[in-house]
């Protein structure tokens, strides 16, 4: 026993981080996705019910690829508009349109109400395996912002890749073009998800170093299918550590304590980030509350008072 109580005391002290109490309750922000059926829309506006009394800055609803969710992303938007206290930013995308088609799709907006708009390149359409921009679009994000600060004095969030984008040629080619996209006229970026907070920290250094200075906002996706974000973190450039996969380790068929290790990862990974000062967070949701809000209340982020859920 005595061998084992020396390497306890003897081993490097792990200091913990500050208390919630220490620190103020961050700013957050949520993403949707629009619903392709009337019982997903259903579950989309009780998770829309559920984080909004948290009172998050915007909520933004996704723009599917190629254009393909353009009338369904307007619709959530136009009720959460009418329907809610919420400020919603609506994804535009440069896919499989005219500038003037984008333009028209942006002015709706400006007439709907919305003034926040998520301004992507956007994928390639389906069958599609790489972007080609459209004779008569915006080429890129940056044209987009552009054309969004003609119309309009739109709140702007751009892209932003820690890991670098799929289709970037270099790292200083893709941080280039964040710094474009900034010029432009951004506000923010937002960024893909990571899981490793050295990633994230690591990019805003480089970031600040490139003469970038507005927020860079961590996108944090909840995990709680592990499989599938390995699936779709290879087409999408992120990593996903393999502490990470241990810990999901031969849990395919137990829904319920994936969940409770999904709240512990993101806990720790947005407690970390928020003791190196970061008090912006993009919660990816899924159209699923629970796990987002657990992880907010942990932040410090609390219901309103006399807001509704």
């Amino acid at each position: 026993m005595t061998g084992t109580l020396a390497r306890w005391l003897t081993g490097p002290r792990v200091p913990g981080l500050p208390a919630p109490s220490e620190l103020p309750p961050p700013r957050l922000s949520f993403e949707f996705f629009p619903p392709k059926t009337e019982k997903l829309e259903e579950q989309l506006w009780q998770c829309i019910r559920r984080l909004e009394p948290l009172g998050p800055r915007f909520v933004s609803v996704t723009y599917g690829a190629g254009g393909t969710t353009q009338e369904r992303t307007h619709a959530t938007v136009s009720r959460l508009v009418s329907e809610t206290s919420l400020t919603p930013a609506a994804h535009l995308t440069c896919v499989g349109a005219t500038r003037d088609e984008v333009d028209a799709v942006a002015r709706r907006y400006w007439d709907a109400g919305v003034r926040h708009i998520v301004a992507l390149r956007g994928d390639p359409p389906a069958g599609a395996s790489e972007y080609t921009p459209h004779p008569g679009g915006y080429a890129q994000a940056e044209d987009l912002v552009r054309g969004l600060r003609r119309i309009g004095e739109f709140d702007i969030s751009v892209g932003a890749y820690p890991e670098g984008h799929p289709a970037a040629v270099s790292a200083e080619a893709d941080l280039d073009f964040l710094k474009r996209k900034i010029d432009a006229g951004a506000n923010r970026a937002i960024t893909q998800y990571f899981f490793d907070t050295d990633v994230y920290l690591r990019f805003l250094d480089r970031c600040l170093a490139a003469g970038i200075t507005v927020p860079i906002v961590p996108g944090i996706l909840p995990v709680s299918n592990f499989s599938q974000v390995v699936k779709f973190s290879a087409m999408c450039g992120a990593s996903v550590p393999a502490w990470m996969g241990k810990l999901f380790e031969g849990l395919e068929e137990d829904a319920e304590t994936r969940r409770m290790v999904a709240t512990v990862v993101a806990a720790e990974q947005v407690r970390l980030l928020q003791a190196n000062g970061v008090d912006e967070f993009h919660f990816y949701t899924l159209n699923r509350p629970d796990l987002t809000y657990a992880i907010a209340h942990i932040l410090g982020a609390r219901a309103k008072v006399g807001a509704t859920g």
